[in-house]
């Protein structure tokens, strides 16, 4: 039989499965979505709605783990519930202003909902369990990106514009990084099929995140080898995606607005390296986000809630950056940019981790 603390694990993952099928590909088609609406009355632009979010979920962190000791994380993450359902709202008739009203709330919220999740993650987890507590989450939080894009991709095959009655049926979608599935529905070189592979793209990067989050969340069992391992995996792994993607999608792909890409890649853009990209970069990130939460739970067992409001602080400070830039950057300068942070971040985790097992050893 299940304990308790292992359904509740569970109950979390099932919980964010179902509101980031909402989120996940509206954040993947958002900027594809927004071109479309572009006229008199709407102005927005997904990649700067994007970044307003990730800005003040920053600094929204700040006060999250004080909300989140005094209403408790489970009255936390249903109030941030809510907010995320606001912003799939706006998108049923949107209008610049509220558009951009909930991109400020839902990032209140997210500072919030991660808040609380990490704390609820680590108090139903122990040393023994908290690796595999971890990869179960992030598993069930990835299949998130399967429904969503499916539909995505069915309905949008042979489109070049998105007409506004579809976007009711974003509150049933879901969200990952909006950047790489533009880029694929701006190519010109992919035709009437690209809007369609946008789904796709969603697909196999949550099939990449399942495949990372339960490979080296649930079988791994030699914590300390398997941290650092992992993440020198996952570099190894993004680096290869950004080769690829670089060599194969139009270097103005992320900044088109009104048509197709112009410029021409070193090679002819294909559907199945595209596909392997997507893929790589799930799985790449699965690397990365089950052993940082393995290692947050491990060493501040005891500060949870003030360690992960930290940690998602940082995260989404450069995230807003990033999307912001994304609209103004060429293709090979945010690579570029992913190289050197990429490289930079696993070297930190690399000495974290270092100085943690000293820390352990001295104790002994």
């Amino acid at each position: 039989m299940v304990d308790r603390r292992t359904f509740n694990v569970v109950l979390l993952g099932v919980g964010f499965l179902f509101i980031f099928t909402a989120f996940t590909t509206c954040g993947n088609v958002e900027q594809t979505v927004v071109k479309s609406l572009r006229n008199d009355s709407f102005s927005g632009s997904g990649f700067f709605s994007l970044g307003i979010i990730y800005g003040v979920f920053s600094f929204s962190n700040l006060l999250a783990p004080t909300v989140v000791t005094i209403i408790g994380p489970k009255i936390t993450m249903f109030l941030s519930g809510i907010l995320y359902s606001g912003y799939i709202g706006v998108f049923i008739s949107p209008s610049t202003w509220s558009f951009y009203l909930t991109s400020i709330l839902i990032g209140i919220g997210a500072a919030m909902l991660w808040t609380a999740q990490g704390h609820f993650l680590v108090e139903n987890s122990d040393a023994s369990t908290i690796n595999r507590n971890t990869g179960m989450f992030w598993a069930l939080l990835q299949c998130s990106m399967l429904f969503g894009n499916l539909y995505i991709y069915f309905d949008w095959r042979g489109r070049t514009e998105i007409p506004g009655m579809l976007l009711f049926y974003y509150s049933i979608l879901s969200f990952y990084s909006g950047v790489y599935g533009t880029c694929i529905g701006a190519t010109t070189q992919f035709g009437e099929a690209a809007k369609g592979l946008i789904g796709i793209s969603g697909i196999m990067v949550g099939i990449g995140e399942i495949v990372g989050g339960g490979l080296f969340g649930l079988l791994c069992k030699n914590s300390r080898f398997r941290r650092t391992s992992v993440v020198f995996l996952g570099m190894v792994v993004h680096f290869i995606a950004f080769y690829l993607i670089f060599l194969s999608i139009p270097n103005d792909a992320s900044m088109v607005f009104e048509t197709t890409s112009k410029s021409i890649p070193y090679l002819t853009p294909s559907v199945s390296i595209a596909m392997l990209c997507s893929f790589l970069l799930g799985l790449g990130d699965s690397c990365f986000n089950t052993q940082l939460y393995s290692i947050l739970g491990h060493v501040y067992a005891e500060q949870s809630t003030a360690a992960f409001a930290i940690f998602k602080f940082i995260q989404s400070v450069f995230a807003a950056v990033a999307f912001f830039y994304s609209a103004y950057l060429l293709l090979m300068w945010q690579l570029l940019m992913m190289v050197i942070l990429g490289f930079t971040g696993t070297l930190s985790f690399f000495v974290v981790e270092r100085l943690q097992n000293i820390s352990v050893e001295l104790e002994e």
